[in-house]
């Protein structure tokens, strides 16, 4: 079951109706084209760089945090892990929607929080929902603080920090398993393997061949607990993240 089938709506004709609008979207081949083209172009105009929540920017394409929110609504978690902070926007969605829950925590983990960053999160009304690891979401003594903070909780994961394949694909070795059955690891920036074969990424050692969306293909080739869900992006057509909506189901 996924999230769209969790989420109730007004009435059930208009859910019906809805679902079936969404998988004619995946059907629709020439929507879906412009959807990836358009996104192409976003990239190159630093277009998801325009946005924040709360008052913190947030470097996401808005469909994505829009899936974020229903996500978490959905799943209800007691903690969500995200790797890369950055300016705090994203782990401030993820803190806004546990505080209408009313219970959870977010933990966000980067290599450089920096100090400006870090003092506007700790002044942020939504503080008291968010926690701070400085340090690679891959050194073991991080994995090992966050796997000791998370024991027995109802997980929630999203990973958007390094996007080198071998860095997400050990960012799914430590953290994946503690993602609660029905719940998700969302593996951002996918999408890259998706751009066209000419695309030049400016100072990344990420790119074709070498990304989030080559380690999740490797990763779920020995790991059947989790499925990609594909409900998510045919609703949303535009996102960072195609094939990185990763639901456990065992």
């Amino acid at each position: 079951m996924s999230y769209l089938e969790t989420t109730p709506t007004a009435a059930e004709d208009y859910r019906n109706e809805k679902c079936e609008r969404i998988t004619d979207f995946s059907n629709d081949k020439e929507f879906r084209a412009l959807s990836v083209a358009w996104r192409a172009q976003a990239l190159e105009r630093k277009y998801m760089n325009n946005f924040s929540w709360l008052g913190r920017p947030m470097i996401q394409l808005p469909t994505d945090a829009m899936a974020m929110q229903e996500i978490i609504w959905a799943v209800k978690p007691d903690l969500i892990i995200e790797t890369g902070v950055a300016h705090g926007g994203s782990v401030m969605l993820s803190a806004s929607m546990l505080e209408l829950l009313g219970h959870g925590q977010v933990l966000g983990i980067d290599i450089d929080i920096r100090s400006h960053n870090r003092a506007a999160i700790e002044a942020h009304p939504l503080a008291h929902r968010i926690s701070l690891i400085e340090g690679s979401s891959i050194a073991p003594e991080v994995i090992s603080q966050v796997q000791n903070l998370a024991a027995g909780k109802r997980t929630l994961v999203f990973l958007d920090s390094n996007h080198t394949h071998e860095h997400v694909l050990a960012e799914l070795n430590a953290y994946a398993d503690l993602v609660s059955v029905d719940s998700y690891c969302v593996v951002f920036d996918t999408f890259v393997e998706d751009l066209p074969d000419d695309y030049v990424w400016a100072d990344r050692p990420w790119g074709k061949g070498n990304n989030p969306k080559t380690a999740v293909w490797e990763w779920l080739k020995s790991n059947k607990n989790f499925q990609i869900d594909k409900s998510v992006e045919d609703k949303l057509l535009i996102t960072s993240a195609p094939d990185g909506f990763l639901r456990r189901i065992a």
